[in-house]
Protein backbone atom coordinates (compact mmCIF):
# COMPACT_ATOMS: atom_id res chain seq x y z
CA UNK A 1 0.00 0.00 0.00
CA UNK A 2 0.82 3.38 -0.24
CA UNK A 3 1.00 5.21 2.72
CA UNK A 4 1.38 9.47 3.15
CA UNK A 5 2.68 10.44 6.75
CA UNK A 6 1.17 13.71 7.82
CA UNK A 7 3.76 14.78 10.57
CA UNK A 8 6.41 12.95 9.88
CA UNK A 9 9.34 13.26 11.71
CA UNK A 10 13.25 12.47 12.05
CA UNK A 11 13.78 12.31 15.65
CA UNK A 12 13.40 8.60 16.68
CA UNK A 13 11.77 8.99 20.18
CA UNK A 14 8.31 10.24 18.10
CA UNK A 15 5.47 8.09 16.92
CA UNK A 16 5.31 9.06 13.49
CA UNK A 17 9.12 8.20 12.81
CA UNK A 18 8.42 4.74 14.46
CA UNK A 19 5.34 4.63 12.30
CA UNK A 20 7.14 5.05 8.61
CA UNK A 21 9.78 2.09 10.23
CA UNK A 22 7.12 -0.37 11.07
CA UNK A 23 5.06 0.73 7.24
CA UNK A 24 8.78 0.12 5.84
CA UNK A 25 9.05 -3.11 7.60
CA UNK A 26 5.25 -4.53 6.69
CA UNK A 27 6.48 -3.66 2.76
CA UNK A 28 4.37 -0.62 2.03
CA UNK A 29 5.91 2.34 0.28
CA UNK A 30 6.12 5.81 2.68
CA UNK A 31 5.69 9.01 1.91
CA UNK A 32 6.57 11.56 4.80
CA UNK A 33 4.91 14.47 4.32
CA UNK A 34 6.99 17.38 6.62
CA UNK A 35 7.53 21.23 5.60
CA UNK A 36 11.31 21.69 6.87
CA UNK A 37 12.48 17.96 6.47
CA UNK A 38 14.20 16.87 3.37
CA UNK A 39 14.51 13.28 4.11
CA UNK A 40 14.26 10.86 6.12
CA UNK A 41 16.45 7.81 6.65
CA UNK A 42 17.29 8.65 2.81
CA UNK A 43 13.53 9.10 2.09
CA UNK A 44 12.77 11.77 0.41
CA UNK A 45 10.15 13.85 2.33
CA UNK A 46 7.66 15.89 0.77
CA UNK A 47 6.88 19.63 2.16
CA UNK A 48 2.73 19.42 1.45
CA UNK A 49 0.30 17.30 0.50
CA UNK A 50 0.12 18.78 -3.32
CA UNK A 51 3.49 17.04 -4.11
CA UNK A 52 2.75 13.68 -3.28
CA UNK A 53 2.39 11.27 -6.09
CA UNK A 54 -0.68 9.57 -6.62
CA UNK A 55 -3.08 7.51 -5.64
CA UNK A 56 -2.30 7.43 -1.73
CA UNK A 57 -4.10 4.32 -0.10
CA UNK A 58 -3.94 5.80 3.31
CA UNK A 59 -3.16 8.72 5.31
CA UNK A 60 -1.83 8.56 8.41
CA UNK A 61 -1.81 11.77 10.87
CA UNK A 62 -0.06 13.29 13.12
CA UNK A 63 -0.58 16.78 13.45
CA UNK A 64 -2.96 18.51 15.68
CA UNK A 65 -6.50 19.66 14.50
CA UNK A 66 -5.07 23.04 13.78
CA UNK A 67 -3.21 21.41 11.34
CA UNK A 68 -5.23 19.31 9.73
CA UNK A 69 -8.00 22.18 9.36
CA UNK A 70 -5.38 23.63 7.30
CA UNK A 71 -5.07 21.06 5.32
CA UNK A 72 -8.57 19.67 4.87
CA UNK A 73 -9.19 20.77 1.07
CA UNK A 74 -5.69 19.16 -0.02
CA UNK A 75 -6.54 15.78 1.79
CA UNK A 76 -9.98 15.61 0.29
CA UNK A 77 -8.62 16.43 -3.12
CA UNK A 78 -5.71 13.88 -2.62
CA UNK A 79 -8.96 11.81 -1.70
CA UNK A 80 -6.83 8.45 0.16
CA UNK A 81 -9.08 5.51 0.60
CA UNK A 82 -8.51 5.94 3.97
CA UNK A 83 -7.35 8.12 7.02
CA UNK A 84 -6.23 7.13 10.29
CA UNK A 85 -6.49 9.68 12.67
CA UNK A 86 -3.56 8.77 15.48
CA UNK A 87 -4.27 9.17 19.29
CA UNK A 88 -4.15 13.32 19.86
CA UNK A 89 -5.20 14.03 15.82
CA UNK A 90 -9.08 13.86 16.22
CA UNK A 91 -10.83 16.32 14.61
CA UNK A 92 -14.44 15.93 14.00
CA UNK A 93 -15.12 18.48 11.77
CA UNK A 94 -12.30 17.30 9.34
CA UNK A 95 -13.92 13.76 9.86
CA UNK A 96 -17.05 14.68 8.99
CA UNK A 97 -16.38 16.12 5.98
CA UNK A 98 -13.88 12.95 4.67
CA UNK A 99 -16.95 10.82 5.28
CA UNK A 100 -19.02 13.17 3.50
CA UNK A 101 -16.93 12.82 0.75
CA UNK A 102 -16.28 8.91 0.75
CA UNK A 103 -13.15 8.72 2.85
CA UNK A 104 -12.87 5.94 4.96
CA UNK A 105 -12.49 7.75 8.31
CA UNK A 106 -10.59 5.42 11.24
CA UNK A 107 -9.42 6.62 15.26
CA UNK A 108 -7.13 4.40 15.37
CA UNK A 109 -3.60 4.05 16.88
CA UNK A 110 -0.85 3.27 12.95
CA UNK A 111 1.83 1.25 15.35
CA UNK A 112 -1.22 -0.91 17.22
CA UNK A 113 -2.58 -1.59 13.88
CA UNK A 114 0.37 -3.03 12.33
CA UNK A 115 1.58 -5.14 15.45
CA UNK A 116 -1.58 -6.86 15.15
CA UNK A 117 -2.34 -7.12 11.86
CA UNK A 118 -4.69 -4.50 11.55
CA UNK A 119 -3.58 -2.40 9.32
CA UNK A 120 -4.26 -3.57 5.92
CA UNK A 121 -8.46 -4.25 6.90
Amino acid sequence: MRVAILGASNKPERYSYQALQRLRENGHDVFPVHPAIENIEGITTFSSLEELPQPIDILTMYVNPQISNKNAEKILTLKPKRVIFNPGTENSGLQNQLEAAGIRVQEACTLVLLATKQFEK
